[in-house]
């Protein structure tokens, strides 16, 4: 796997905070706000997107010393460094309602993965042995103590020290270090592209209930073949994870969906980096000789309610169809999948043989 880093960001072309953290936290509360006017709502996006703009330069120089700590891995480790969107950080206050935008840990945020749970723990011990500048004041031991979702990693979080004058407006910025193996990173990549073709939001613990449970049963299944501990409320033996993960990825027909978003993802990623549509309406067949047929309809932005309609008929139709799937796809969200994991062709093939060994 590769990705390509992002570049430096000088002093001088970053972005720098325009406005006091007072501003940023009532322009955090005012993009959820019910009452908020539409005057309201674009001038705290501007504010905010100043705020997330600003994490740049912060999020660049913890990005780069990330990679000389794990420079010793070569192309085995893989770094990459992102500013958090604007509707992930409207969705994130708004199921936090207690949280402060000027507080919020990953409007920027790094991640690394490297080959094995033991290679990541290795690079997390490092910080606690060899400090970095940006002060570690967080760490969250996801591998130690998996999430009842299965998701499993080490999150650290970083506090920039200014390096010079000239960065002193950046003072205190957060920036979240995430820390995943291989198979964890498999794991992620997997969520996020059902999530994606599904419309629901699989990462935060919300959607069809079948899927959250295959993938916290997944997530165990990776932990015994990591040798950590389990995920809460998952069997606690092989044997029996196995068993209920076959039930549950058959009730799913889990491995030809996987497979199906997979062939889907190939066929349009063309069309997607091209084309002018606003929404993708999917129709996929399976054939006899196991090969997918990947149709589509391609919709603007105001042909959306027309978009919905015509994936709510063909949804119906196809019930008595084994083999048969459709899904309603915006092209933001394939771009957002495309951006967080470059390698999702490979990274979807990997869990999809994991699966497959887990339920024979």
């Amino acid at each position: 796997m590769s990705e390509r880093p992002i570049e430096a960001t000088s002093e001088a072309s970053s972005p720098q905070p325009l406005y006091s953290r007072t501003q940023v936290n009532a322009a955090g509360d005012a993009l959820i706000a019910p009452s908020s006017s539409l005057d309201d709502l674009r001038n705290a996006r501007s504010i905010v997107n100043n705020w997330r703009a600003a994490h740049s330069l912060p999020l660049d120089c913890i990005r780069m010393e990330l990679q000389r700590r794990v420079a010793e891995f070569g192309e085995d480790a893989i770094v990459a460094a992102r500013l958090k969107r604007l509707s992930s950080i409207e969705a994130k206050l708004g199921r936090f309602r207690s949280m402060r935008l000027g507080r919020m840990q990953d409007v920027g945020g790094c991640r690394v993965v490297l080959p094995s749970v033991a290679d990541v723990l290795s690079i997390t011990g490092r910080y606690g042995r060899k400090p970095s500048p940006h002060a570690v004041i967080h760490s969250d031991d996801y591998i130690a103590e998996p999430r009842a979702s299965g998701y499993r990693g080490v999150h650290l979080v970083s506090r920039f020290r200014p390096q010079g004058e000239e960065q002193a407006v950046y003072e205190g910025m957060r920036i979240e270090i995430q820390l995943r193996s291989r198979l964890q990173h498999v794991w992620a990549t997997a969520v996020e592209t059902v999530g994606t073709f599904s419309g629901q939001a699989l990462k935060s613990s919300v959607g069809d209930e079948r899927w959250l449970r295959l993938f916290a049963l997944m997530g165990s299944e990776m932990a015994f073949a990591e040798g950590r501990p389990l995920v809460p409320e998952t069997p606690k033996t092989r044997q029996a994870l196995r068993e209920e993960l076959s039930k549950v990825a058959h009730r799913l027909d889990a491995v030809a969906r996987l497979e199906r978003y997979r062939e889907t993802l190939r066929v349009l990623e063309g069309h997607v980096r091209n084309g002018q549509a606003e929404y993708f309406h999917i129709i996929v067949d399976s054939m006899p000789d196991d090969v997918a047929r990947v149709r589509w309809n391609e919709y603007a932005e105001h042909e959306r309610e027309e978009a919905i309609l015509a994936f709510e008929e063909v949804e119906a139709a196809i019930e008595h169809f084994p083999g048969a799937d459709t899904v309603l796809v915006r092209v933001a969200s394939i771009d957002t999948l495309r951006d967080a994991y470059p390698s999702y062709f490979a990274d979807t093939r990997v869990f999809v043989d994991q699966l497959k060994c887990a339920i024979g």
